[in-house]
């Protein structure tokens, strides 16, 4: 399989920018097509999240995804820096392996392929066993696509045959493999960048959502359940504690309630934890499963259609299942003094699960937002907006992506919505300067380091007090 894609790649990497943005419309068609029949396909072999909301997924993902890289350079000549005489040069990286996560099998698939041929990769997919066979079906769409328009059906393929850990170890430790991308459980992120070969690993979610002093609360409540009622709650950039200052705790639960939410009495939370976290963490009853499902199995009756459970708690710990992140539609309630006490909440449960993804916070304080965003250790901090739309740029200003690096806060190598410029090797040619007279300055003071540190202070002096002069 590796040395096909090589041979696929190869024959690939000098198409067109325009072709292969012709070749990238062609493969949303049959996603867009039969999205609703594979979303159908999905939840019947994973048994998570829901029809509709994974048939809207398909669609937005691929029209997202394709609108963000239409018509950019994927390959040569990217930028040109006229005044410092360097020209980027986009080059592939070669043949990629990527892990499907089981949450998100399609549309992390379709995802992978359109970024990979865009940068003039080619791509090894490796499914999670329980749902590879929806994995294998799209997989098979676009080959045939590939097909059609005269590119190397190789350049997408899929591991059809029983997933295990040491066939995944295998492709990741290859010497054919350029890049590994790992989405997926955190063993499985660790594997990759422990493989030997160069990888991108993203972690997990346990976003905190701050409810301010000054939030919009009926904004904050139906942004809150928009997102994380969003295909059963599989979104792991989705809200999963909610920290709301104590002086709108009552007028915040109304809200929630308003549009949907159940938020439990003591009762019913307890009743909750012993039949849905009785291990220490959400069960399969619970895990992405639909919220009236989960209202019935657990004895919770509201007078309106159930669409997110909210369970009040208090202990900010590990040993807390509703501390820890929860890929379900289920979210905690916390209660702060002020906003000083919700931010230091929120990082106290970003050190439990999820460290370096993301953190929200609903505030009209551009103030208190920046200083939110300078103490939380995550590379997305939305503000007043739902969790699992803005984390994928739907309505903020964010890269689509559905491969969200942590950075170094949580153990992977970058902070960005990753896409097809984070797929390319990039070379910078850089021209000769005689203008430039830092090499002349050195040539002259090589003789004593004394004067040349002399000299650069003086640089930096001189930088200081004429704005806009650069090197």
């Amino acid at each position: 399989m590796v040395q096909r894609a090589r041979e696929a790649q190869r024959a690939f990497v000098g198409w067109t920018e325009e072709k292969v943005d012709e070749l990238l419309y062609a493969l949303c068609q049959p996603v867009i097509s039969h999205a609703a029949e594979l979303a159908e396909d999905a939840v019947a072999e994973t048994h998570m999240g829901n029809v509709r909301d994974k048939t809207t997924k398909h669609i937005n993902g691929v029209l997202g995804v394709y609108e963000h890289i239409v018509g950019k350079p994927g390959s040569g000549a990217m930028r040109s820096r006229k005044a410092k005489g360097v020209v980027e040069v986009a080059d592939a990286m070669g043949v990629l392996f990527r892990l499907v996560p089981v949450t998100n099998p399609v549309s992390t698939a379709c995802f992978k392929a359109l970024i990979t041929i865009k940068s003039r990769n080619a791509i090894i997919l490796s499914p999670n066993r329980i749902g590879s066979k929806v994995v294998v079906k799209t997989v098979d769409m676009l080959r045939q696509v590939l097909r059609e328009h005269g590119a190397p059906e190789d350049l997408i393929q899929v591991v059809r045959e029983r997933q295990s850990r040491q066939t995944t170890g295998m492709f990741m430790r290859h010497r054919g493999v350029d890049l590994v991308l790992a989405t997926g459980g955190a063993s499985m992120v660790r594997a990759a960048y422990s493989s030997g070969t160069p990888a991108i690993g993203v972690g997990p979610g346990n976003a905190p959502c701050i409810i301010a002093s000054d939030a919009d609360i009926h904004h904050a409540a139906k942004s809150i359940v928009r997102s994380k009622s969003f295909d059963n709650g599989v979104i792991c950039g989705a809200e999963h504690n909610l920290v709301c200052v104590e002086q709108h705790r009552v007028a915040f639960v109304e809200a929630l309630e308003r549009h949907g939410a159940a938020v439990l009495m003591s009762d019913e939370a307890q009743r909750f934890l012993e039949k849905g976290a009785s291990t220490g963490a959400l069960g399969r009853r619970i895990v992405a499963q639909d919220p009236d499902a989960i209202a019935q199995y657990v004895g919770i009756e509201r007078p309106y259609p159930i669409r997110l459970i909210v369970v009040p708690t208090h202990e900010v710990s590990h040993d807390n299942p509703m501390a820890r992140e929860k890929t379900a539609p289920v979210l905690s309630l916390f209660t702060a003094v002020d906003d000083n006490d919700a931010i230091t909440m929120s990082e106290q449960l970003l050190a439990i699960d999820g460290t370096g993804h993301t953190a929200m916070i609903h505030t009209r304080s551009k103030r208190l937002a920046n200083q939110f965003a300078q103490r939380m250790r995550a590379s997305r901090i939305l503000v007043n907006s739902p969790g699992t739309q803005g984390i994928m740029g739907a309505c903020t200003g964010l890269t689509p992506s559905f491969t969200l690096g942590c950075g170094t806060y949580g153990g992977t190598s970058t902070t960005d919505n990753v896409s097809y410029q984070h797929l390319v090797n990039v070379k910078r040619v850089a021209w000769y300067l005689p203008n430039k007279k830092t090499a002349d300055i050195v040539l002259r003071m090589q003789s004593s380091a004394s004067l040349l540190l002399r000299g650069v202070r003086l640089i930096g002096a001189w930088r200081r007090f004429v704005p806009g002069i650069s090197s």
